[in-house]
């Protein structure tokens, strides 16, 4: 089965970042001194490229670490990050992962995403459920007061800053506290499994929240643009997601 054989790939490339020495291959991205990569990137990301095209034939292939991509408005398509929070791998924290989605004809029909150092396999199957390491999962059912608001703060675009922290703080007043873990695939991730109920970042690549997106929406949450719209796997978006009990109704006047 394709699923399976996509989790595998994934698993063994997470094999890639445990024997890691990521201090010594960064390099500064695009001139920016917050965007980083390391050779780690590169190296997981031309594996699963190799892997995913081996499974399944003549796919499109979108991948971060590319200066051009393809379209993935027809045929199946990968939307790969080979690591999701590359500072948080640098720096050692262990809360980076690989995200795959798998689109067709540019709607999201699987997502994997998998943290190696915790060993944690999320994946999702469109109309077949959300689960985590063979079990199932759900968002949460607290309504936000009792729950956590986790954020992006699109640190690459400095001219979201200012709106992101309104936001953060109108949520901030609305929850019962705030986190902020550096990798949206795994906040998205956060939310499918209910350890968290509200995320939010104003802009976020298609390879970011792809395979997240399909796995909160197969555990019961929501996933729309801040302005409450569908989002399309095949442009940067803003997102925000969260669980059944959560009134983002607050949001409407920010």
């Amino acid at each position: 089965m394709i699923l399976e054989e996509i989790m595998q790939a994934v698993r063994e490339c997470g094999q890639i970042l445990l024997g890691a020495e990521p201090e010594k291959a960064v390099q500064v991205k695009d001139g920016q001194y917050n965007n980083l990569v390391t050779l780690y990137d590169k190296k997981v990301q031309n594996e699963l490229q190799k892997q995913l095209l081996n499974i399944v034939p003549g796919a499109h292939f979108v991948g971060e670490e590319e200066d051009v991509h393809e379209s993935i408005a027809q045929g199946t398509a990968f939307i790969v990050d080979p690591i999701d929070g590359t500072t948080n791998f640098i720096r050692g924290l262990g809360m980076n992962v690989i995200s795959v989605a798998m689109t067709q004809d540019g709607a999201v029909e699987m997502g994997i995403v998998y943290n190696p150092y915790t060993d944690e396999m999320f994946y999702a199957r469109r109309g077949k459920g959300a689960f985590r390491n063979g079990k199932c999962i759900h968002v949460s059912e607290r309504p936000l007061h009792q729950g956590l608001t986790l954020f992006g703060s699109a640190l690459y675009y400095e001219g979201l800053s200012d709106r992101t922290f309104r936001i953060l703080r109108l949520c901030f007043d609305h929850s019962m506290d705030i986190r902020r873990f550096g990798s949206a695939a795994y906040d998205l991730c956060l939310i499918a499994t209910g350890r968290a109920e509200l995320f939010f970042e104003l802009r976020l690549q298609p390879w970011d929240y792809a395979a997240g997106m399909l796995i909160v929406q197969e555990a019961g949450g929501t996933v729309t643009t801040m302005e409450g719209g569908e989002i399309s796997p095949s442009s940067p978006s803003s997102v925000l997601a969260y669980g059944s009990n959560v009134d983002v109704s607050f949001l409407s006047g920010e």
